[in-house]
């Protein structure tokens, strides 16, 4: 079997390190090995050992958990947990792999694991890491949209339009803050108020793209980086 992987807590709220201390116990592949409460804790013991896995809260005194991400750049892989939801796309920026909101229950606690250990899987080439979904605020709401199910996404002022396979979404999200947590590899920004996936385009002509019957039009200053992707694909 191999060696669990090793796992702290930081968090002020002693409520959440129970919990969470709980769930950890009950998945054999992890290793609770340091509960702290605060970010100066954090910061001491990551100085001195090797950590794997990171649950790290938002809000805490002196230094959040935000600031603490920035402070240390070569942080291990981080899951987020917090009470607020208003964090989670800046989270992103960081490296950060999933954002569980509390109550934090067992089966999203899981969820967030099996995505650990699926970018772990791909350790040996990181810049191939696959991201499956995004975290988008829809109505209030985060959802989890599957990125392999995004045909393209439309600006609409603050919000952008997220048309999939089987439905269209309006996330509370900007197009440039959308492109900056899509994996490039799959996705490109073709005009100002357009993003697709690549592999979904049906057709393309020099002004247009077709994706299923819908005709979207390509910007200028974007037309050769697409041809040249299409030509590859």
């Amino acid at each position: 079997m191999k060696e669990p992987k090793r796992c702290i807590i930081v968090d002020d709220e002693p409520a959440a390190h129970y919990v969470l201390a709980n769930y950890i116990k009950q998945n054999p592949q992890l290793e609770l090995v340091f509960q702290g409460y605060n970010g100066i804790e954090a910061m001491d013991y990551l100085r001195e050992n090797k950590v794997d896995l990171m649950f790290l809260d938002i809000n805490m005194p002196e230094i959040s958990g935000m600031e603490l991400l920035k402070i240390i750049p070569n942080h291990p892989k981080t899951i987020l947990t917090t009470a607020y939801s208003e964090f989670a796309l800046e989270s992103y920026d960081y490296g950060v792999i999933d954002y569980l909101l509390k109550p934090i229950y067992f089966p999203r606690f899981l969820k967030a694991i099996e995505r650990f250990f699926s970018i772990e899987t791909i350790k040996s080439e990181p810049e191939e890491v696959i991201v499956n979904t995004i975290s988008v605020k829809v109505d209030g709401y985060l959802m989890d949209i599957e990125l392999d199910q995004l045909l393209y996404a439309q600006s609409f002022g603050n919000y952008v339009k997220m048309h999939t396979a089987k439905k269209t979404y309006l996330a509370s999200i900007t197009t440039i803050e959308l492109e900056k947590c899509l994996p490039e590899k799959n996705f490109m920004r073709i005009h100002k108020s357009y993003i697709v996936a690549i592999d979904k385009i049906d057709d393309a002509d020099k002004d247009f793209v077709f994706i299923k019957k819908e005709k979207l039009p390509i910007g200028i200053t974007y037309r050769r980086e697409l041809m040249d992707r299409l030509k590859k694909n």
